[in-house]
């Protein structure tokens, strides 16, 4: 039984070890907080899991929540031409649901769930020091933690990075309260994007509390957007909140009247720079360990792949080291088995990339055909559960109005 030791209890790192523990492995999970210590912390994200990446959790039984959470159906866009005024708007629907459970739930259930079935837990906060003694004692050692000292083992890949500092000021809040759209009852993901200074994300939830919704802001730096550096408490926050969407979005404020903080830790404010690392980090002379999910490949939340990556990282990661056999995990293996994960994360990165900065010209003529065809609509939205493919269209001016023509009688 080959021991692994995986280094972080986020969504990458604990569906890896739970999918190891359950092909016979030996699987020790180092988490910095125990699951009380989480439950009752602050938000740490605004995931959307799209279905492609919900089936993979169904597939390992770790679908805990699956009846209680809100069935995202469907993603709204509204371009605004002017703040409080919308140029166009479309809805996508998915071919099946998405779900976005806080994340305080998710990872306390399953750090609970990976001890039942067996697997070692330890909680303690580790630092790189400490590490090469510890990876001495297994076979494997996997850096799944995101944040902190542990990420700097790994190389920036320049090549694959470029920025070098956060292209988006993100502040989020989980509230009750909320009340449908008259016209769409249905959960769906809604997103308001205010050209040059930055988007609002809506989401339906299910957090500690129960349904909920989540509005995140994601704001260009140095613009009217980005005013979070005091972070506010969960009441002003909601108060600032609502005084922006009346000002840059009214056709979200009136389904925001009657929110309420969900809890007293529901925020959330930051930022960072988008970065692809090396996957290989060194220890010591001998002494090497692997990098996955937000470690490696850690981009901007305006396309929501963050939680998504994660989990077809760890399904990727699962493949390569059962299929390896009894074999040395060895620099080489180390980097094959990151390869096969760039050659989904890559285009992640690629379409994330794009749509932090400027919009194309094509990518605008997308969004504008979207608006009056609900082929494009459906087609844009089927991308962001399945984003390899952009690759197919969207990504090339050439290729993306070609597919415009082909679904547009009499273009």
């Amino acid at each position: 039984m080959r021991k692994i030791l995986i280094v972080g209890a986020g969504q990458g790192g604990l569906q890896l070890g739970l999918s190891l523990l359950g092909v016979g492995y030996d699987v020790t999970i180092m988490s910095a907080r125990t699951p009380e210590e989480i439950r009752a912390g602050r938000v740490t994200s605004t995931q959307c899991m799209f279905w492609p990446s919900l089936q993979i959790e169904r597939d390992l039984g770790l679908n805990l929540w699956e009846d209680l959470g809100p069935k995202i159906v469907a993603q709204g866009l509204t371009v605004a031409a002017s703040p409080g005024t919308a140029a166009f708007d479309f809805i996508g629907p998915w071919d099946d649901f998405a779900q976005s459970i806080d994340q305080r739930v998710k990872m306390a259930g399953w750090l609970e769930l990976f001890e039942s079935r067996g697997g070692k837990v330890i909680y303690h906060g580790v630092m790189t020091s400490d590490l090469a003694g510890l990876a001495s004692l297994y076979e494997l050692t996997i850096i799944a933690a995101g944040k902190g000292e542990l990420v700097e083992l790994f190389d920036r890949d320049a090549s694959r990075s470029p920025y070098d500092r956060p292209q988006r000021m993100l502040s989020a809040i989980y509230v009750h309260g909320m009340t449908p759209v008259p016209e769409h009852p249905e959960p769906y993901v809604r997103i308001t994007a205010f050209p040059g200074i930055g988007e609002l994300f809506y989401m339906p939830g299910y957090t500690t509390t129960g349904a909920c919704g989540i509005l995140l802001w994601e704001a260009v730096p140095g613009g009217p957007l980005d005013c979070w550096d005091d972070r506010p408490g969960p009441q002003e926050h909601l108060d600032r909140t609502l005084r922006m969407m009346r000002e840059y979005a009214p056709w979200e404020y009136a389904n925001c009247v009657d929110a309420v903080p969900t809890d007293a830790r529901c925020t959330l404010v930051g930022g960072y720079a988008p970065v692809v690392r090396h996957p290989v980090g060194r220890l010591s002379a001998t002494e090497l360990v692997l990098g996955m999910a937000d470690v490696v490949v850690a981009n901007d939340p305006v396309t929501g792949q963050g939680a998504n990556n994660a989990a077809h990282c760890a399904a990727i990661y699962h493949e390569s080291i059962v299929g390896h056999g009894d074999r040395p995990f060895d620099a080489d293996w180390m980097q094959r088995t990151f390869d096969d994960y760039w050659a989904y994360a890559g285009h992640v990165t690629a379409y994330t990339n794009m749509m932090l900065g400027p919009l194309p010209e094509h990518v605008q003529r997308v969004l504008g055909t979207a608006a009056q065809n609900p082929v494009v609509a459906h087609r844009f939205a089927y991308g962001y559960a399945n984003p390899t493919d952009f690759q197919n269209w969207l990504m090339d001016a050439e290729k993306a109005d070609a597919y415009l023509r082909s679904v547009t009688p009499g273009a």
